[in-house]
């Protein structure tokens, strides 16, 4: 007889592994070996059982720590099971229904379909430029959004009549289908197909929202951007979003902000880049140049003798920081010389000299060509 594995070994885990630890392993394990996913596949089955195994065990308290402290000595006189391990007190529907609720269909998580439930999240997206991306905007948006049904008052019933209670699944929202597994029968809730999780039928609907309970019209939302945001990111509106069930919450307005291509300037985080031309004089000279920041125009001194790549700092002129609005990114221009295409006959004349003054390194004249 095959001398069986440990159970921590089996499942991946350390043996001070926390419940959420153990299930999570399991969950993992079960997925990938699991006989529906793996058909006619013996050793697949093998490892499904066996990880079951170990964790039908240390998934209870009690049989853990007879585990912990004898071993598979513990269950060697069980009898039946997989391995020798008695599953027929275990409550697997449990197990099955929680660990594979997304492979059958279903969870074993219960909800009371009249309890109060939040409403849903709604999406928007508005489009700023760069300029209102980094000091703030307000913007007004024009939404379609859902209100409570006036007449009905949200029941989505004829005024005078009230939603039945489903006889399916008897107001629960929910129904238990029974399937065999390798272990025996596990039990998998699922939704009410009838009255689609409600728990209520309507029989006569409301002739102004159709049943819905809800009506939809066209809203203006203000919303504040705030300094700093950058492209992709959303700004939330709480209570914005679909009405709640029951006397739920609203759910909130996410609004998702697109910035819009800059000619002049690129964004990188908090910093800001730009590109500026610069005269072969000023190069060669230096002198004041004017630079155009988010800020508007400043004054920037260029060294004598700057090359065309060189990239200069401008502090505190970039982003400013979407939690700390007194912290600022900064702005790099990179300064390219602008070499002319077209010159007139005496700036011809000029450069000519200029070339002539300089010498090599022997002190000698370049020779004209």
């Amino acid at each position: 007889m095959a001398v069986k594995r440990d159970y921590y070994e089996v499942l991946g885990v350390s043996k001070g592994a926390s419940d959420a630890e153990l299930k999570k392993a399991y969950r993992k394990l079960a997925k990938k070996y699991h006989p529906d996913t793996n058909p006619g596949d013996k050793e697949a089955e093998k490892k499904f059982k066996e990880a079951s195994e170990a964790y039908a065990v240390l998934s209870d308290a009690d049989k853990r720590r007879q585990y912990d402290q004898f071993g598979h000595a513990a269950f060697e006189n069980g009898g039946g099971g997989a391995g020798g391990f008695d599953f027929s007190g275990m409550d697997m529907g449990d197990i099955f229904g929680d660990i594979f609720g997304d492979l059958f269909g279903g969870g074993s998580r219960r909800r009371d379909p009249n309890a109060p439930t939040r409403g849903a999240n709604i999406r928007a997206q508005v489009r700023i430029t760069l300029e209102e991306a980094c000091f703030g905007v307000d913007k007004e948006l024009d939404l379609n959004l859902k209100d409570e049904c006036a007449t009905c008052h949200g029941t989505g019933a004829k005024p005078g009549t009230t939603p039945e209670t489903c006889t399916v699944c008897g107001g629960k929202g929910q129904v238990v289908h029974t399937q065999k597994s390798l272990f025996g029968m596990v039990q998998n809730v699922v939704s009410c197909s009838n009255c689609h999780g409600t728990g209520k039928v309507i029989k006569e609907r409301c002739s102004d929202c159709g049943g819905s309970g809800y009506k939809s019209s066209r809203k203006k939302i203000q919303v504040s951007i705030p300094a700093g945001i950058d492209h992709g990111q959303s700004v939330r509106i709480r209570g914005k979003g679909e009405p709640g069930t029951n006397g739920g919450a609203r759910g909130d307005l996410l609004v998702e902000v697109y910035v819009e291509p800059n000619a002049m300037f690129e964004r990188r985080n908090y910093d800001i880049y730009s590109t500026v031309k610069i005269s072969y004089p000023k190069a060669v000279l230096g002198g004041e140049i004017v630079v155009s920041t988010i800020d508007g125009e400043v004054a920037y001194t260029v060294k004598p003798g700057t090359q065309t790549g060189t990239r200069v700092r401008l502090r505190s002129k970039g982003v400013p920081s979407l939690r700390n609005k007194k912290l600022r990114g900064n702005h790099y221009v990179d300064l390219v010389v602008d070499v002319p295409t077209t010159v007139s006959k005496e700036q011809k004349k000029l450069l000519q000299q200029l070339e002539d003054s300089f010498t090599d390194k022997d002190g000698k004249r370049h020779k004209k060509k």
